[in-house]
């Protein structure tokens, strides 16, 4: 029996290449990737062209135009022009291609501002969206829409994963554009190679957060492409059909710098300056729906911190001295 072909988009990414790594540890795969400069995602016509050559029998969309409050504020008719191409692009042309199995990755980000917590995949355009990502958000919005009206129109196994916010090996540990723990691995690093006395930490320290490594949220997105039709429909609807992913804990900003800083060895001390914004006081996921199909993640933030830390280390030498 031949291996399935399979098409990662964005697998140079944290994610997409995470996925790489857990499909080819699962075997029975062929792997099937193409760079930006082998193929542009925002051209219908490449797109297109690709699915109709490739033979493709799975996707995994997992590229996307990221980046933090920043970005999306500056360039808010790139992130949703970008997204919704991309998407639109791959999802209709793996429909006309024959394509039966598909798996969108979205973000947390579609829930409204001020969705109850934890946020469970009810909480759907319920309310009004953080103005800051709202038209990234609104994209990944339109690709759960996408999948879930392919399904209804043509029959088509399109889901959806929304991650938590996610980190570990391939993440962005750039100064000015990073999330929350690769910009402090990396302040608290270069403090204790510096043997700088203190590290400011925006904010106060209080907002809660939760975080999943990169390798949990590969393992749930083939654990969900893998359950078979009786068991997600079980637990999905047509028009709610989107599972949340993540670990249904968090922890204080503060106690994530303290671990970083146990994790990293810097005997400094952590100053948390209030003045700078603190963002939404809590960001949740209800993930009682993954949980009741069977899975569960596995790797504690601590030990996670720790092996991104190892991939840091061994990774970004020019971060070294």
């Amino acid at each position: 029996m031949s291996n399935k072909r399979v098409f990662i988009a964005g697998h140079n990414g944290m994610v997409g290449s995470a996925i790489a790594r857990a499909l080819t540890a699962q075997g029975g795969v062929e792997l099937i990737a193409r760079g930006r400069q082998e193929l542009n995602l925002i051209s219908q016509a490449d797109v297109t062209a690709f699915f109709e050559s490739a033979n493709i029998d799975e996707v995994y969309l997992a590229a996307a135009k990221v980046g933090g409050i920043h970005a999306n504020n500056t360039y808010p008719a790139q992130f949703i022009y970008e997204n919704l191409m991309i998407e639109a692009n791959i999802i209709n042309a793996a429909h006309v291609a024959g394509v039966q199995k598909l798996l969108f990755l979205g973000s947390s980000c579609i829930y409204p501002k001020m969705a109850e917590q934890p946020m469970s995949e009810q909480a759907l355009l319920t309310g009004v969206l953080e103005p800051t990502n709202e038209p990234y958000a609104i994209a990944k919005i339109a690709g759960i829409k996408l999948c879930e009206s392919y399904n209804r129109e043509y029959g088509r196994d399109y889901r959806s994963v929304m991650p938590t916010n996610l980190y570990g090996q391939n993440d962005n540990f750039h100064p000015d554009n990073s999330h929350v723990i690769p910009a402090l691995m990396r302040r608290i690093h270069e403090a204790k190679v510096n043997n700088a006395k203190e590290v400011v930490v925006w904010g106060s320290g209080k907002p809660m957060r939760e975080f999943l490594h990169v390798d949990d949220m590969a393992a749930a997105s083939v654990f969900v492409m893998g359950l078979n039709d009786t068991t997600y429909q079980a637990h999905t609807q047509p028009m709610l059909s989107h599972i949340n992913v993540g670990t249904g804990e968090d922890c204080a900003i503060r106690e994530l710098a303290e671990t970083l800083q146990k994790v990293i060895g810097y005997k400094g001390k952590l100053t948390f300056d209030a003045s700078k914004p603190d963002g939404t006081p809590r960001k949740l996921m209800d993930v009682n729906r993954l949980k009741a199909l069977g899975w569960q993640y596995e790797i504690k933030l601590e030990q996670g911190l720790a092996a991104t830390y190892e991939w840091f280390m061994a990774n970004q030498g020019n971060y070294r001295k």
